[in-house]
């Protein structure tokens, strides 16, 4: 199962906090589908991974949206 957020049209931190809490309801395994117009976001999302030790499955930029799925792998 994937569940998006939907953080287009927030700037930086706001795309993170949205995904920090929505990925600690979520089952390990599952997926988070993020998708935000902030150009920041895409090493914000790199780094909130690297420190959460969940997996950032794909990162991609789809005329100025950005979608990332990362995977709960961490409690």
């Amino acid at each position: 199962m994937t569940v998006e957020l939907d953080a287009k049209g927030l700037n930086c931190p706001l795309p993170i906090l949205k995904a920090k809490k929505a990925i600690k309801d979520l089952p390990n395994g599952e997926v988070l589908r993020v998708m935000s117009t902030d150009p920041g976001s895409v090493k914000d999302f790199e780094a909130f991974c690297r420190s959460t030790g969940n997996e950032l499955l794909s990162s991609a930029d789809n005329d100025g949206v950005y979608t990332f799925e990362i995977k709960k792998t961490a409690a």
